[in-house]
C-alpha cells in the first residue's frame, strides 16, 4: 500500500484535478492507495484573510468569500457532468453557508480566536477532498472519502503534537473495515482529544500523509507537487540547479528546514522511524524521476547534496562581560524565547562566551528583543550586558550533505567563494556532524550567493563571468566581436561562460541580467536609457551579479574616477584607459590597495603595449626577485607608424590622418603626438617597477610646434599640421642626413624618466621597428648587457581588444 499526497498547486483547478485523478487511477491498478489532498492553491490564504477582515469589521470579507465560492463552483461545473451537478453543488454551498455564518459571527464579535481560525482554515481541504471524491467516483474509481478528523488526534498543546497511540488505533480500525481500493483524506485537519476541530499547521497535509503512512506501514509515501523533486538549489534563483534523485532523511530535513519548500520538515519524522521511503514527484511531469528519500544513500561522489536558504529572518545579538563564565545563562535566554513561542533557527556563540547571536523569523524579532531586554533587565542596567541588538534584512544560506565530513576544506571553499564576490558573512554555524554549514548574509546577496556556491560545488568547473562594458567604439566593438567569435571555445576549452550584461557608450546604456544579445547589441543600445559613469556603476551594483568585471574601453577621465567604486564592491576592473594609472600617485596606490583589500582584480596590460605582455613581463621579473635598472622603449604604435611612413613625397598631415583613420591614434591625435601618451606609459612602468613618480616628473621633449600644442580641438590641430609642414620636413631631413630613423623613445633609468624624438642609427635595436610595432628593453640584474626584449604590434583596435580579452580571461582563470 502506498500513500499519495497532492499539494495545493496539484489541485488548484479543474485541469490539475483531472491530472491528479489520472495519476491515482493508474497507481490504484497496482496496489491499494491512501490519498491525501490539500486545499486548492491559495484557498487557505483566502480563508484566513476573510477571517482577519471580518475580525476588524471590514466588509470586504464578503468579497473574499465570494471568490472562494466562485473557484469551487467553477471546479464542480468543469469536472462534474450537468446531470450530476445539482446534489454536489448543494453540498458545496451548504459548506460555504456554514463558512459564511462563521465569518458573520467573527464580524459581529470583532474577534478571531485561534480555534475559530483553525475551523475556518479547514474548509479548504474539506471542500477540495469532497469535489475530488465525487469526480473520481463518477469516473468509476473504487474510492471512499474519510474525514481525517475522525482518525488523527492532536494532544492539547500549543505545538503540533499527535497522540500516536490513539491515532494509529483509529487508522487501523478504519483500515480493517475499508473495502475500497482508494481511500481519500483531506489533509491538514485533525481533532483534539476533547473532540474539537483543529489543524496541523502550515504544511500539515504532508504531516497527515506521513501519519497515515507510518500507521499503515506503507511501502512508500509519495509527495506530489509542482516541481520534479528536491533540487541542488532553488531553481527559481539558480537556473543551473538540478534535481537530486536520491537523498537521505537527514539531508531532506536539513534542506527543508533551510527553505526547500518541497517538503514540510515534520513530515519526515513519522516515516523515518519506520524506514518508509519518501518519493517527491511532479504532478505536471509524472514521468520525471523525482527525488527518493531513504535512510542511506550509497555511492554518492559529491560532498554537498544541496544548497538551501531562508530569507526574511533577523539576527538577535546579546553581548557583554556579564555572560562570561556564568552557568545557566543560555538556559535563561532560550527559556525566555520558548515561553514566548519564538522559534530559534540558528545559534552561534563566541568561544570567549562574550557574545551570542541567534536567528529568528523577522516577524518575531521585535518581540524577542522586548522579552530578552526584560529578562536581562538587571544585567543591562548594571552594564554587564548591552541591550539586545536586531539586524534585519538578512538570510541564511546552508550547504547540506551527509558526505561533507569526509572532505576537508569545505568551509574554506564556501567562505572564500563568498568573500571573492563581496558577500559579507554576518554569522556562521556548523554542527559537529559537519552535515550542515550555515552562514548569515544580507538579503540582497541571496541570489548571487546561491549562484556562486552552486557554480563552485555543483557545476563542471564552468565559471560565469558577467561583463559591464563601457566604450563600444573601435576597441569596444572589436572586443565584442572577439567575445562572440570565441564563445564556444571559452565554454569548451576554458570552462568559461562569458556574458555581457551591461553596455554603454557616451549617450546610452543598456542592461540585461540574462546577457545582451551580441548579434543585435547596436540596435538595443540605441533604445537604452541615458548614460553616465555614476549611473552605470549604480546599476551594476544593484544587479549584484557574481564574477562581475567592469571593462573600460575609453580614454575618459570621468570613467577612470569610478574604478575605486567597482573595486570596493569586489568587481574586477579591466581597462585600456591610461588615465587612472597615470593619475596622481596616491590615486594609483589607492586603486592597488582596493584591489588587494577586496580581492578584486585590477588589470591594465593594454595601458602600455596594447596586446603585448609588457606589464605582465615586468611584474614577473620583480616577483621573481629581479631588479630593474633601466627601461628603453618605443611605446607609441601610432608615433612609430607616423615616422615609419613619413617620407619624401608625403606630408606629415596625410600620415597622421591615415594613422587616425586606421585606429592607431587616440580620437584626438594630439594626445599621441604631444608625447603625453608615451609619458603616461613610461610612468606606469616606473610605478610598476616600485618607484613613486608623478607625470610632471617626466621630461617631455616635444617635437610639435607651439601652434599645434596650443590648439583646442581636433580640427584646429590638423589645420596646424598643414601650416607647419616645413617644421616637420626639417626634422625628417635632419634624420635622413644622419642616416638615422626617427623614433619616439621613452627611457627610465636611475629614478628618472624622459620621452622624446630620437635619431636611431642602423645598429640600434629600434632601427628596424616597422609599422606600428612597439619594443621594450628591460635591463636588470639578470639581463645586464643583453636586455630582455618584448616586441610586437603595439597599436590598433584589434590588438588592443585582444589585450583586454586576455585580461578578462586571466581573471576568469583565477
Amino acid at each position: 500500500m502506498n500513500v499519495l499526497k497532492f499539494g495545493g498547486s496539484s489541485v488548484a483547478n479543474a485541469t490539475t484535478i483531472e491530472n491528479v485523478i489520472h495519476i491515482v487511477e493508474q497507481q490504484s491498478q497496482q496496489q491499494p492507495l491512501y490519498v491525501v489532498v490539500s486545499a486548492m492553491g491559495g484557498i487557505t490564504d483566502l480563508l484566513l484573510q476573510a477571517g482577519e477582515e471580518a475580525s476588524v469589521n471590514n466588509e470586504n470579507y464578503k468579497n473574499t468569500l465570494a471568490e472562494i465560492e466562485k473557484r469551487h463552483l467553477e471546479a464542480v461545473k468543469s469536472l462534474i457532468p450537468i446531470i450530476s451537478q445539482s446534489a454536489i453543488i448543494s453540498k458545496v454551498k451548504a459548506q460555504l453557508n456554514t463558512l459564511e455564518s462563521l465569518c458573520e459571527g467573527v464580524f459581529l464579535l470583532s474577534e478571531l480566536s485561534s480555534k475559530t481560525a483553525a475551523v475556518l482554515a479547514s474548509f479548504g481541504e474539506i471542500l477540495s477532498s469532497y469535489i475530488i471524491y465525487e469526480t473520481a467516483k463518477i469516473k468509476g474509481l473504487d474510492i471512499t472519502l474519510k474525514d481525517a478528523r475522525d482518525v488523527i488526534i492532536k494532544t492539547t498543546s500549543s505545538k503540533v503534537s499527535i497522540d500516536y497511540k490513539e491515532t494509529n488505533q483509529k487508522i487501523k480500525d478504519f483500515a480493517d473495515s475499508n473495502t475500497h481500493k482508494i481511500c481519500l483524506f483531506p489533509g491538514f485537519v485533525a481533532r483534539t482529544q476533547e473532540g474539537e476541530p483543529t489543524t496541523l499547521g502550515r504544511g500539515g497535509s504532508d504531516f497527515t500523509a506521513a501519519i497515515l503512512a507510518a500507521a499503515m506501514d506503507a511501502e512508500e509515501l509519495q509527495i506530489w507537487t509542482d516541481v520534479s523533486g528536491m533540487y541542488t538549489a532553488n531553481p527559481k534563483l539558480v537556473k543551473q540547479a538540478k534535481p537530486v534523485h536520491h537523498i537521505s532523511y537527514q539531508e531532506a530535513m536539513e534542506l527543508s528546514h533551510f527553505g526547500a519548500k518541497v517538503i514540510y520538515p515534520p513530515t519526515i519524522h513519522p516515516v523515518l522511524e519506520k524506514d518508509i521511503p519518501i518519493l517527491i514527484k511532479n504532478t505536471f511531469s509524472p514521468e520525471d524521476q523525482g527525488t527518493l528519500i531513504t535512510r542511506k544513500v550509497e555511492d554518492r561522489k559529491k560532498p554537498v547534496t544541496g544548497i538551501s536558504h531562508i530569507d526574511d529572518i533577523a539576527i538577535i545579538s546579546l553581548e557583554g562581560s556579564g555572560m562570561v563564565g556564568i552557568p545557566g545563562f543560555s538556559k535563561r535566554l532560550f527559556e525566555t524565547l520558548f515561553l514566548e513561542n519564538i522559534n530559534v533557527i540558528l545559534i552561534t556563540q563566541a568561544s570567549s562566551e562574550h557574545s551570542i547571536c541567534l536567528a529568528v523569523e523577522a516577524s518575531q524579532a521585535e518581540n524577542a528583543k522586548t522579552v530578552l531586554d526584560t529578562a536581562f533587565e538587571f544585567e543591562i542596567s548594571k552594564h554587564k550586558l548591552d541591550a539586545v541588538k536586531i539586524e534585519n534584512e538578512v538570510a541564511i544560506i546552508a550547504l547540506v550533505g551527509d558526505n561533507m565530513y569526509h572532505h576537508q576544506g569545505l568551509s574554506g571553499k564556501m567562505f572564500s567563494t563568498l568573500g571573492k564576490n563581496n558577500v559579507n558573512i554576518r554569522a556562521i554555524a556548523q554542527g559537529a556532524s559537519e552535515k550542515n554549514i550555515s552562514v548569515v548574509i544580507a538579503n540582497k546577496d541571496i541570489k548571487k550567493a546561491l549562484n556562486i556556491l552552486h557554480e563552485r560545488f555543483f557545476e563542471v568547473k564552468t565559471k560565469q563571468l558577467n561583463l559591464f562594458i563601457t566604450g563600444v567604439g573601435n576597441v569596444g566593438s572589436k572586443l565584442i566581436d572577439q567575445l562572440q567569435q570565441q564563445n564556444k571555445y571559452l565554454k569548451d576549452k576554458l570552462r568559461l561562460k562569458v556574458r555581457v550584461v551591461g553596455m554603454s557608450n557616451s549617450r546610452k546604456m543598456i542592461f540585461n541580467e540574462n546577457g545582451i544579445d551580441l548579434d543585435s547589441w547596436q540596435e538595443h543600445l540605441t533604445k537604452g536609457e541615458p548614460a553616465n559613469a555614476a549611473s552605470f556603476f549604480a546599476k551594476a551594483k544593484e544587479m549584484n551579479l557574481r564574477n562581475s568585471i567592469f571593462v573600460d574601453n575609453t580614454a575618459n577621465p570621468d570613467i577612470a574616477k569610478v574604478y575605486k567604486h567597482y573595486l570596493s564592491e569586489s568587481m574586477a576592473v579591466v581597462t585600456c584607459n591610461k588615465i587612472a594609472c597615470a593619475d596622481e600617485y596616491h590615486n594609483y596606490e589607492e586603486l592597488q590597495n582596493l584591489s588587494r583589500k577586496f580581492s578584486a582584480s585590477f588589470l591594465y596590460e593594454t595601458n602600455v603595449g596594447a596586446g603585448l605582455p609588457i606589464i605582465d613581463t615586468l611584474n614577473n621579473l620583480i616577483a621573481s626577485g629581479d631588479t630593474v635598472h633601466k627601461i628603453q622603449a618605443v611605446l607609441s604604435g601610432s608615433l612609430n607608424f607616423v615616422f615609419n611612413n613619413y617620407k619624401e613625397g608625403a606630408t606629415f598631415y596625410d600620415i597622421v590622418k591615415q594613422a587616425q583613420e586606421q585606429g592607431y591614434t587616440e580620437p584626438d591625435p594630439k594626445i599621441d603626438l604631444s608625447g603625453i601618451d608615451v609619458a603616461r606609459k613610461i610612468l606606469i612602468l616606473a610605478r610598476e617597477s616600485g618607484n613613486i613618480m608623478e607625470l610632471e616628473n617626466i621630461e617631455n621633449e616635444a617635437f610639435l610646434p607651439a601652434e599645434s600644442l596650443d590648439t583646442k580641438n581636433v580640427d584646429d590641430f590638423f589645420t596646424s599640421l598643414k601650416t607647419n609642414e616645413d617644421h616637420f620636413k626639417k626634422i625628417l631631413d635632419t634624420a635622413d642626413k644622419k642616416e638615422c630613423r626617427l623614433k619616439y623613445v621613452a627611457q627610465y633609468e636611475g629614478g628618472k624618466a624622459k620621452v622624446g624624438l630620437q635619431h636611431i642609427p642602423e645598429d640600434h635595436p629600434f632601427y628596424n621597428l616597422e609599422g606600428s610595432d612597439n619594443i621594450v628593453l628591460f635591463y636588470t640584474d639578470r639581463y645586464p648587457k643583453q636586455p630582455l626584449i618584448v616586441k610586437g604590434a603595439g597599436a590598433g583596435a584589434e590588438v588592443t581588444a585582444s589585450g583586454i580579452f586576455a585580461d578578462i580571461i586571466r581573471i576568469g582563470k583565477k
